[in-house]
């Protein structure tokens, strides 16, 4: 349906009542998935819905760990270097220098997340959980996709969001909500580096 042009009322009818439960998965090339997955936990926070963010292959400090204090959710890092840290108040690079360690030392780390996430996601204890870069770790084969694709199957009323490049088509297949980011245009083509608060 384009919205383009609308001569005449179109009513969206919402449901208070309708179950959560279902599956989004933000995936493409473009910058903004993760941004569009906080987004929608800030929307979920608007309605007193309890939002857990867990974040695979990223360790240190981004603007939206600080956002996410202020409005009571956690989000907790499960890339190699976060794990090494007892806290993330002992990362010693707050200036935005990210290192993309090689995929065999993130193994570990992302089996760690996994089992965590499939705690959380048991635990009853919140209404939409994100899974960040969830996508990357699939696409490098860092978690099993039979067991990804089992839990997406079996999740209960808790929505799920995965996020990251290259989804893999079965994933596509079972959720509910599929957008994919596409890039056309980026600073970094023209040399800008990453920004505070635009990029972390």
């Amino acid at each position: 349906m384009s919205l383009t042009k609308i001569s005449k009322p179109i009513k969206v009818q919402g449901d208070n009542a309708a179950e959560l439960g279902l599956v989004h998965v933000i995936t493409g090339d473009g910058k903004g998935k993760t941004t569009s997955s906080l987004g929608l936990a800030m929307r979920a926070i608007g309605n007193n819905l309890k939002v857990h963010m867990i974040q695979f292959l990223k360790s240190g400090f981004t603007g939206e760990i600080y956002s996410a204090k202020k409005l009571g959710f956690s989000i907790e890092q499960f890339g190699v270097d976060a794990l090494r840290q007892k806290h993330l108040q002992e990362f010693a690079d707050r200036t935005g220098s990210f290192v993309f360690q090689p995929d065999v030392k993130e193994k570990d780390a992302a089996m760690q997340g996994w089992e965590h996430a499939k705690n959380m996601i048991k635990s009853g204890n919140y209404d939409l959980i994100i899974l960040d870069e969830i996508n990357c770790v699939l696409a490098k084969d860092l978690i099993p996709i039979k067991e990804v694709l089992d839990v997406v199957k079996e999740h209960g009323k808790v929505e799920l969001v995965l996020t990251g490049r290259d989804a893999p088509k079965e994933l596509m297949e079972a959720a509910d909500y599929v957008n994919v980011v596409q890039g056309i245009k980026h600073p970094w083509q023209k040399g800008i580096v990453a920004r505070k608060g635009i990029e972390y």
